[in-house]
């Protein structure tokens, strides 16, 4: 599902003009963009949680020259889903 599938979704569901709609998606996902960048976790009631990870820095092992490299630190986005999430998949 893409973008563009969620504004035709909620645009058939609601009626809102097809532009209104955007802006309501493209304010949602600006939001929740703009809550992991600050570094705070976002929950979805019903759906799950988004967090940021820091991973440290490591050694890893190229798999094709087995050579060594340093694997910076960085941070990472994380999903856990919430239990209705996965009884609901767990039924299909």
């Amino acid at each position: 599902m893409t973008k563009a599938d969620i504004v035709n979704l909620l645009f058939e569901k609601v009626g809102l003009p097809k532009s209104e709609t955007q802006d309501i998606v493209e304010v949602i996902f600006d939001s929740l963009k703009n809550t992991l960048v600050a570094g705070e976790s976002v929950k979805i009631s019903g759906f799950g949680t988004f967090n940021v990870r820091k991973k440290s820095a490591r050694i890893g092992r190229n798999p094709k020259t087995k050579e060594e490299v340093e694997i910076t630190p960085r941070k990472v986005v994380t999903f856990k889903a919430s239990d209705q999430l996965k009884e609901a998949i767990e039924k299909v």
